[in-house]
């Protein structure tokens, strides 16, 4: 019983509606789910005070707590003038390499990545730190905002990443697998900009090669910060403490060792850290409560079943086929809505696919965390593009039009991502191999791991 003389499929349609056009009015995007979710409820049989229940279900997940933990490991590194010291390791490692500061921004990214979590943390710091020098050597500003919003989508792969946090608490996955099977795509993009900016990026200055023993300095001078990413690894790895407590563990280092050893003056700004980062997580929790009652109106008028009957009757079992369509729908979805929210919105579409083409669930995660990444510097509303190009000063449009050679790098690695699964797989598998469906064999020796 319906209950309601409006068919599901058509409040559907103006649910979406909805969203969208308040989406591109610019209402923030909680607002705009809301709106949608609340025209679903008046227009079909479900009461206003089970969709408040599903907005608090949404964001009442101890998952969500790693959340912000990495946000202020984050705030931590970048207000308390640790940064520098990492910047300069980067410098003293490849800047003599064509491409100069380009190289260091991508070098900088994949250290910083593995402290904050965070693609937008990423960002502000690199705009502050590298932005300025960039400028001054001569580099192009629509290619400074580029760089910068493409180097900082790795931190959305590699672990402690926050869309993965959110990917493993939401799709019952596991989080420490997504965080593994997330280095190789990760890796591969970091690679790929260093590649492209070495053959097609601006020259820049070359720096004189750094000598053995200025990297060594320079090494040991960032070695508290980098620090971090092993604490948080070794940690989750070693099954010692989950991604929540790894957080936990990681700012403690922070406070009480990283602050007080290399910018004692800073102790007494701490607490504001603390208060920042709290309201940073306020607007992710806020769109989380929202992402999740829409995503349950859309279970609940089957709008999930819908689209994955359409997928299927295309693909049929293909696994290849089913990813290739999921990637281009999230890259659809990707470019209007947050990494976030779109993962709990199509959750449920997620796993009905997963299951229907037998894919590994840390698989499809990484390929859809990589096709989200993608989605952050895409138009029209590519928000880590967005907010390069609002730090270093300069028009979307420029940035973009200076972005899109280096969308070669994602597509390979996405397609790369869907096609050699033993190859994203391989560290799973050999760290935590039942992070991804292995079981111990019964002979007693190794692990059996599914095909």
């Amino acid at each position: 019983d319906e209950g309601a003389a409006v068919s599901a499929p058509i409040v559907l349609a103006l649910m979406s509606i909805c969203f969208l056009s308040f989406g591109y009015l610019g209402v923030p995007v909680p607002f705009s789910l809301m709106a949608g979710v609340f025209i679903g409820a008046i227009l079909s049989d479900v009461s206003l005070a089970a969709i408040i229940q599903k907005i608090f279900d949404g964001v009442d997940s101890e998952a969500l707590l790693a959340i912000p933990f990495f946000l202020l490991v984050g705030e931590l590194m970048s207000s308390a003038n640790v940064v520098v010291r990492i910047a300069n390791l980067s410098v003293s490692l490849v800047g003599h390499i064509r491409g100069g500061l380009s190289q260091v921004v991508v070098v900088f990214s994949m250290f910083f990545s593995e402290m904050s979590g965070s693609t937008t943390a990423d960002v502000a710091v690199m705009s502050r730190a590298l932005g300025g020098p960039m400028k001054r050597e001569g580099y192009e500003p629509a290619f400074i905002a580029a760089i910068i919003a493409s180097a900082s989508t790795i931190a959305a792969l590699v672990p402690p990443s926050i869309t993965a946090v959110v990917y493993g608490a939401v799709g019952n996955v596991s989080i420490a697998g997504l965080f593994m099977a997330g280095v190789v795509p990760g890796l591969m993009i970091g690679f790929g900009l260093m590649i492209y900016c070495y053959f097609f990026g601006p020259s820049g200055l070359r720096k004189p090669r750094a000598p053995l023993r200025q990297i060594v300095f320079a090494a040991g001078d960032a070695a508290l910060p980098l620090m971090i990413p092993v604490i948080l690894l070794g940690g989750i790895l070693t099954g010692w403490f989950t991604p929540t407590e790894a957080g936990v563990v990681a700012v403690a280092w922070i406070v009480i060792v990283v602050i007080p050893a290399l910018n004692r003056g800073h102790i007494r700004k701490i607490p504001y850290d603390f208060c920042l980062a709290g309201l940073i997580f306020s607007l992710p929790l806020i769109t989380i409560g929202a992402a999740n009652a829409f995503g349950w109106m859309l279970a609940y008028l089957r709008g999930a079943t819908y689209i994955a009957e359409w997928i299927t009757s295309i693909a049929g079992n293909d696994p290849h086929l089913i990813m290739l369509l999921m990637v281009l729908l999230f890259t659809v979805v990707g470019d209007f809505i947050e990494p976030v929210p779109t993962i709990i919105i199509f959750m449920p579409l997620v796993n009905a696919l997963t299951e229907a083409g037998d894919i590994n669930a840390v698989h499809m995660g990484v390929v859809l965390i990589a096709t989200l990444a993608f989605g952050l510097i895409t138009p029209p509303y590519g928000l880590v593009l967005l907010m390069a190009s609002k730090f270093v000063g300069i028009s979307f449009a420029k940035a973009l039009r200076a972005a899109l050679p280096i969308y070669v790098v994602f597509l390979a690695t996405i397609a790369f991502a869907i096609y050699f699964p033993s190859v994203v797989l391989w560290l799973p598998q050999h760290v935590l191999p039942e992070s991804v469906g292995c079981f111990k064999s019964p002979a007693g020796t190794g692990y059996i791991c599914p095909k």
